[in-house]
């Protein structure tokens, strides 16, 4: 069975898709941001908890603090990209459940009512957010270097609060020279799927 997905498309988010190293210097318009977001926010997560706060990176004062709790390896493509995006989780995204999830209220205290719960569910819906935004961004025709190595202490402390836990750092841009490393191998169908 083939796939309904134009393969233009499967091509450009996924099989030809890298994380990209290097950046041209063409900016990265809220317009495009507000695109990205606008098309993600459907993909699916338990509750609609929908965890994934965004905080964007735009100016050098903010650029520089947050080079500096980064890996030695990530520094010089995270000062040069246009765009920056800390990405976390909101552990008091229960808070907006009445909203998200009206069928059903009650959610909030039932399940989320201790933090620990909270903070397990945050971090796995608002990974697969991440994901989705990552897959976003090459929707709108960017590149994405999505990053981990870095001090998530630091970067909690500098750039968000006792209520956000980081989970990666995403620079966004059109690629520049040199922005891919060589495709690593993946895993065949055989070694994942197990059927019973």
């Amino acid at each position: 069975m083939s796939l309904v997905l134009d393969p233009a498309a499967q091509d450009l988010l996924f099989r030809e898709a890298r994380t990209a190293n290097t950046f041209t210097d063409e900016p990265v318009t809220d317009e495009q941001v507000q695109a990205i977001y606008d098309l993600v926010k459907y993909g699916p997560t338990a509750f609609n908890q929908s965890p994934l706060r965004i905080t964007l990176v735009r100016s050098p004062e903010a650029r520089e603090r947050l080079v500096g709790h980064l890996a030695e390896g990530n520094r010089a493509k995270t000062a040069a990209a246009p765009l920056v995006a800390i990405l976390s989780a909101d552990n008091e995204f229960h808070e907006e459940l009445p909203h998200l999830f009206p069928h059903f209220p009650e959610a909030k205290d039932a399940f989320f009512a201790e933090r620990p719960a909270r903070e397990s569910a945050a971090t796995l819906n608002a990974a697969l957010q991440a994901a989705y935004f990552i897959v976003g961004v090459r929707a709108a025709g960017l590149a994405a270097g999505p990053m981990t190595g870095f001090d998530f202490e630091g970067v909690r402390k500098e750039f968000l609060d006792d209520d956000h836990t980081p989970l990666m750092i995403v620079n966004i841009g059109k690629p520049g020279p040199d922005a891919w490393y060589p495709r690593s191998p993946r895993l065949a169908y055989e070694q994942v799927v197990t059927t019973v």
